[in-house]
C-alpha cells in the first residue's frame, strides 16, 4: 500500500434524534469511543454545541476526561472548541490539565463555532465568529510557547501578564487541529501556526475535488510563516457505513441517513433540500460518502488519497446514527478488521510470509516428509500411509503434507 500509516477515528458532534433519551444518547457516545479504543482506532474528536436539540454535548472537556478513564489507547481532542465563546485562558488551562490526566492522550480543536444560534444567545454576531477565534488561537498559541507572559488586549477579552499554571504534560504542547470546511479562513489560520487541520468540507458535494486546493492554501500560508507544512496532521472527515455488501449497507442507512437530513439539516437549520434522487448512492460515485462493502470503502478511501494530491494523515468517521445500535458496530469492526491494517502497513509483512512460505513449500516442506518417515522407522513402527503417498480425499496432515 502507498500510503501507509494512516490514523482512523471518528468525529462525534454528536447527532441524536429529538424525542429520545438524551442520557441514554450520551451514554452511547461513551460506550462507542470504548469500543473503538478496543479496536484500536486512533482518535475521537468531541463536539460543543448549545442549541438547536440533535448535538447535545456541550463540554467537550468533561467527556474527555470521563471518557480517559474508561479507554487506555485511543486518543480523545474537543471536535472542536467554539473559541469565541471561551476566555482563550480558561481554554489553554483546561486542555493543559487533560494532558496530564491522559498523559498526553488529549488533543485540541478550535473553529469559531459551527451553530449560528449557538452564537446568537451569546450575543457573539457572526461576522465576529472567524476574527475572535484567530484573536483566541494567536493567545493559547503564546500561552502555550511559555516564552514570556501575555499581556493582550480585544474587545472580548483581555490578557494581563498571563502565564499557563501548570506547563503541558505532551512536548512542546498537545495536538491542536483548526476545524475547516470549503472556505480558506481554517486553511489559513493552522498554516499560520503550522497547526493541524480537520477538513470537515472533504464529506460534502464538491469538498473532495477541492482538497487539494485547500491544502495549497495551507501550504503558502505556512510558507510566509517559515513553518514547514505535515502532512501527516490533516484529517479529512467524512461518512462511513460499512456492511457484507453495498447493497445491504445503503438498505441499513437509508432511511437514517434521509431522516437525520431533512429533519435536522434542512427543517432544524434550513439548509436548502438538496436536488438528489438518492444522495447516498450519489455521494459514495463522488467519493465524499464511504458507504458500502470493505472493498468499495477501501476503494472510496484510495479516491481521497488521490484528490489530496500528496496525501494526508487520517480519515475520521462523522459519527451518526442511521442505522441500529448493532449495525452501526459492527461497521466499526468491519472497518478495523478489514480496511484499516491496509493502510497502515500491518498486513505487509504477514503477506510477504505467507508468498514466501508458498512459493518456496516444496523445498521448505518436502523434506519433513522424509524426516517424519525416519522418525517411524527408527522407533519401528509402521509408517502411516498420508506419509508414502497422497490418496485421493484423504485429510493434509500438518506441513509435512505441502511437501509433494
Amino acid at each position: 500500500m502507498a500510503h501507509k500509516g494512516l490514523k482512523f477515528g471518528i468525529f462525534l458532534a454528536p447527532f441524536h434524534w429529538v424525542g429520545e433519551n438524551p442520557t441514554l444518547a450520551i451514554g452511547r457516545d461513551m460506550e462507542l469511543v470504548e469500543w473503538l479504543d478496543h479496536l484500536g482506532y486512533d482518535e475521537a474528536w468531541i463536539g460543543e454545541h448549545h442549541s438547536a436539540g440533535w448535538e447535545t454535548i456541550a463540554s467537550p472537556e468533561i467527556f474527555i476526561g470521563a471518557a480517559a478513564e474508561r479507554t487506555r489507547h485511543i486518543r480523545l481532542g474537543s471536535g472542536v472548541t467554539s473559541l469565541p465563546y471561551h476566555h482563550p485562558l480558561m481554554v489553554a488551562n483546561r486542555f493543559v490539565q487533560l494532558d496530564h490526566m491522559t498523559r498526553g492522550r488529549t488533543m485540541l480543536g478550535v473553529g469559531p463555532g459551527a451553530l449560528p444560534s449557538d452564537a446568537y444567545m451569546m450575543g457573539i454576531e457572526p461576522v465576529d465568529q472567524r476574527r475572535r477565534m484567530d484573536e483566541s488561537l494567536e493567545a493559547i498559541i503564546s500561552l502555550l510557547r511559555g516564552a514570556e507572559p501575555v499581556t493582550m488586549k480585544t474587545d472580548w477579552f483581555e490578557m494581563r501578564q498571563a502565564r499557563l499554571h501548570l506547563a503541558p504534560y505532551t512536548d512542546p504542547h498537545f495536538t491542536i487541529a483548526v476545524a475547516s470546511t470549503l472556505t480558506p479562513a481554517g486553511m489559513i489560520a493552522a498554516g499560520k501556526h503550522g497547526l493541524g487541520v480537520l477538513s470537515l468540507g472533504a464529506g460534502i458535494p464538491g469538498g473532495p475535488e477541492a482538497m487539494a486546493g485547500q491544502w495549497k492554501i495551507y501550504e503558502e500560508t505556512a510558507a510566509k510563516n517559515g513553518i514547514t507544512p505535515d502532512r501527516r496532521e490533516w484529517r479529512i472527515v467524512v461518512n462511513l457505513h460499512v456492511a457484507d455488501d453495498d447493497e445491504e449497507a445503503l438498505r441499513q442507512v437509508h432511511a437514517g441517513e434521509r431522516r437525520e437530513t431533512v429533519t435536522y439539516f434542512e427543517d432544524t437549520l434550513g439548509r436548502p433540500p438538496g436536488r438528489s434522487d438518492d444522495p447516498l448512492r450519489d455521494g459514495v460515485k463522488l467519493g465524499s460518502t464511504l458507504v458500502g462493502s470493505v472493498e468499495t470503502v477501501t476503494r472510496g478511501i484510495e479516491r481521497l488519497l488521490g484528490y489530496s494530491k500528496g496525501g494526508f494523515g487520517g480519515v475520521m468517521f462523522r459519527a451518526n446514527e442511521w442505522a441500529t445500535r448493532e449495525q452501526i458496530m459492527k461497521s466499526y469492526e468491519l472497518f478495523a478488521r478489514y480496511v484499516m491494517p491496509r493502510f497502515q502497513g500491518s498486513l505487509d509483512t504477514i503477506v510477504a510470509s505467507r508468498e514466501w512460505a508458498k512459493s518456496n513449500r516444496k523445498t521448505i516442506f518436502g523434506p519433513n516428509v522424509a524426516a517424519i518417515q525416519k522418525a517411524y522407522t527408527d522407533a519401528g513402527r509402521e509408517v502411516p500411509p498420508e506419509f508414502t503417498q497422497r490418496t485421493p480425499g484423504a485429510r493434509d496432515v500438518g506441513p509435512a503434507a505441502t511437501g509433494e
